[in-house]
């Protein structure tokens, strides 16, 4: 690529011009794309597309064209290592960061290399052909920004209202051409986008759902599964009854909830409701819960089970809703210190007591608890802790000066910076205990490998008791035993409630051995 940038073409011996403005350059770029290497290949698509961004006389209908093909070529590649970042079970905080970072730079650069082909504010429409790709570049260029904002997701940071402005002004360009509901056409629906409109509901979607306490794989679904139910989104410049969210393309903020209408009507505000798009998802989780295979369109390329799903769509159901959750529980500002441990193995050694007589030291954080309510807590950190820290993160919390663990899950995690945080913990239980449990192969207590889990003993139904696992341990149509106080006691499996960061929760029938 090096040698091609440094032997630009001159047009009558004069005049220096970018080689992507030759269609047969362009082509043996593309062509010379290692296909086996996502890191090579995403070097140097990105390196193509900065050096667009310095080339002020590029012809308006080339631009488009070299950008949109560079995007298609980069399509596997960015596959490749979105589903390296997302099933790979034991990435370190370098490769994680690093397949982060290369993935989200790549949607941050291709958004703004879309933006230099749109006509600047105030310019008069471009010809009759480049009007023909306006949709499908105003479709790509919010589909790349919506990438930008589930990248961030992943980390758990928020978007800035600078990201929200500019998927606003894209939409604006297509409607001012008249090609915001047109479906893109011929070889650009190779980038599986459609319609200007649709794209940019699809990102309100997105932000309504709410994802912060889901895990990146589970964030991941959500999108996916908000993609196969756009259809049935309404998003409009009319308020209906039963609209639930609202934006304004002229100005920066994301998408805000419709308490009231805004107080004054603007020609650019929009608004949006899930429509018939929340019966679909309720009609999927009903046919799943029946026990009926998931429909191969609904993730088409995905493998995924209605165990996996299910979570995700139940998530949709409540915040893609016609009336969205509300706050359950009032929140309490304080100022506490507490410590925290992380890990089933080692919340479980401090429900046993047992460390500090072992002399064991188990790996302590100290956090600052700034607000509490019935259901939990949050924290800021001003140092993240390690790589354990994530949404689903089991723990177990001691308030400065008190004598008792605490069971508690994390399920928001905000990054402020590379360092801060914001946490919200959600409670299980006020105590857990440890026991070790065996698949019941006989009457007896069978002498195999046993399961470290944790019994949480409140909160429960009649009979029942809920148990944290490791991950995999689950199986519906196992019975487990366990001993207490000198005698094994049986517990038969009733449902799996949800698999964590690193371990999973489920309930169980307790009964005595026979």
């Amino acid at each position: 690529m090096l040698e091609i940038l440094l032997n630009l073409t001159r047009s009558g011996g004069q005049k220096m011009t970018h080689p992507l403005t030759d269609s047969r350059a362009l082509r043996r770029v593309i062509d010379e794309i290692p296909g086996d290497n996502a890191f090579k290949a995403l070097d140097q698509i990105v390196g193509w597309l900065e050096s667009l961004q310095g080339v002020a006389d590029f012809p308006e209908d080339r631009l488009y064209e070299a950008v949109s093909r560079l995007h298609d070529a980069a399509q596997p590649h960015l596959k490749r290592l979105a589903r390296d970042y997302l099933h790979s079970p034991r990435l370190s905080r370098s490769e994680e960061k690093c397949l982060w970072t290369i993935s989200h730079g790549f949607w941050i650069m291709l958004a703004l290399s879309y933006e230099r082909c749109l006509p600047p504010a105030g310019a008069k429409m471009p010809g009759a052909h480049f009007r023909q790709v306006l949709p499908a570049l105003c479709a790509r260029l919010i589909a790349a920004l919506g990438n930008v904002l589930k990248w961030e997701q992943f980390h758990y940071m928020a978007s800035t209202g600078d990201l929200w402005q500019r998927l606003g002004a894209a939409l604006l360009v297509a409607e001012r051409a008249g090609g915001a509901g047109r479906e893109s056409q011929s070889r650009d629906a190779a980038s599986d986008v459609g319609s200007p409109q649709l794209e940019f509901a699809k990102v309100v979607a997105f932000h309504a759902a709410s994802l912060e306490n889901l895990l990146p794989l589970q964030i991941e679904l959500a999108e996916r599964l908000i993609t196969h139910f756009s259809p049935g989104f309404v998003f409009s410049a009319e308020v209906d009854r039963d609209s639930v969210y609202w934006v304004d393309l002229a100005h920066a903020g994301p998408p805000t909830r419709l308490a009231r209408r805004p107080q004054h009507a603007e020609p650019t505000q929009r608004f949006f409701k899930p429509a018939k798009a929340h019966a679909a998802i309720l009609k999927l989780i009903h046919d799943l819960e029946k026990g009926l295979d998931v429909p191969g369109h609904v993730i088409p390329g995905g493998q995924y089970d209605a165990q996996t799903l299910l979570p995700v769509l139940r998530h949709l159901s409540l915040h893609l809703a016609s009336v969205p959750p509300q706050r359950r529980n009032k929140r309490y500002s304080v100022k506490q210190r507490a410590l925290v441990v992380n890990g089933l193995d080692n919340v479980r050694m401090v429900f046993s007591g047992n460390h500090a007589g072992l002399g064991i030291h188990l790996p302590m954080e100290s956090w600052v608890v700034e607000d509490v309510s019935r259901g939990g807590f949050g924290a800021v950190l001003n140092s993240i802790p390690g790589e354990w820290l994530k949404v689903g993160a089991l723990i177990a919390m001691q308030p400065e000066g008190g004598a008792t663990w605490q069971l508690g899950i994390v399920r928001r995690c905000h990054r402020l910076g590379e360092s801060d945080a914001q946490i919200g913990i959600e409670m299980l239980a006020l105590h857990g205990t440890p026991v070790d449990l065996r698949m019941r192969v006989a009457s007896t207590f069978a002498a195999v490998d046993s399961i470290p889990a944790l019994m949480i003993r409140e909160g429960n139904a009649a009979g029942e008791v809920r148990v944290v696992m490791p991950l995999a341990s689950f199986n519906a149509n196992e019975t487990l035993e366990y001993e207490e106080d000198g005698q094994y006691r049986l517990l038969t499996p009733v449902a799996f409630v949800e698999q964590a960061a690193d371990c999973e929760l489920a309930r169980y029938r307790k009964g005595a051995s026979g």
